[in-house]
């Protein structure tokens, strides 16, 4: 799987994807993960990225140009168009089954917007959707196309040790995680519940679910919303 940054702050890349879980499928081929400087699809001495807006108003405006050359080059040869994404606050939320759906394609372009925005002939011409990881504004779109990175590469097979893992996170069900336990079985004063050193696995999921149930009715509510999650399902 190939995912190609734009962005006119490559170096940001390097310390985060040189680490962890992503850094071991780069490794293993699992994964390529590459960045293109914007600012080298710029024709002026200052390489400029970006302009006032027309009509008048506040902050400016990523420019077409650069944009457009960066994406011609990138698409040039090409036989199939990939998938490419704008990383924008007005996009569509990110989510698991966003995550989960992207792995399924080969190449992703993740374009990262600033300033207040991008010119509206580039996003008109290749971007397939605008997508954004919260209902807040960052000062640019390099740690929002980290996150999906991250998100989607730890789901390609081979990318971690224990598929079976990722497949018990949270989302994935609808529910968030309960509480998980490790050893020792008594920590100062403070013991793993019975039921998970009582080795009845029917037992265990069913109190595990319970767990998932409060969780999320306690930190996330809004995802019991219109759901039937009773432990008799």
């Amino acid at each position: 799987m190939l995912f190609q940054v734009v962005t006119p702050f490559p170096e940001m890349f390097e310390s985060v994807f040189s680490q962890s879980i992503v850094k071991r499928a780069i490794d293993t081929g699992v994964v390529k993960v590459e960045t293109f400087d914007l600012r080298r699809f710029t024709t002026d001495k200052h390489n400029t990225i970006d302009d006032y807006q027309f009509g008048g108003g506040p902050g400016m405006v990523m420019k077409p140009d650069p944009l457009f050359k960066t994406l011609e080059f990138l698409l040039q040869g090409s036989s199939d168009k990939p998938l490419i994404y704008l990383l924008s606050a007005k996009g569509k939320t990110f989510n698991q089954v966003k995550a989960d759906e992207l792995t399924g394609f080969d190449r992703i372009i993740l374009v990262c917007g600033h300033y207040k925005g991008v010119d509206q002939r580039f996003i008109d011409k290749f971007i397939d959707e605008e997508i954004s990881i919260g209902d807040y504004v960052l000062s640019g779109g390099e740690i929002p196309a980290m996150v999906i990175i991250d998100a989607v590469v730890r789901l390609i097979p081979g990318a971690i040790s224990d598929p079976e893992s990722a497949l018990t996170d949270s989302f994935r069900n609808g529910l968030l995680e309960g509480p998980i336990y490790t050893r020792p079985e008594d920590f100062r004063g403070l013991s793993v519940p019975e039921i998970l050193m009582s080795g009845h696995h029917a037992k265990i999921e069913e109190w595990r679910k319970e767990k998932s149930i409060e969780t999320t009715r306690k930190h996330r509510p809004d995802l019991l919303d219109n759901k039937d999650f009773s432990t008799e399902n």
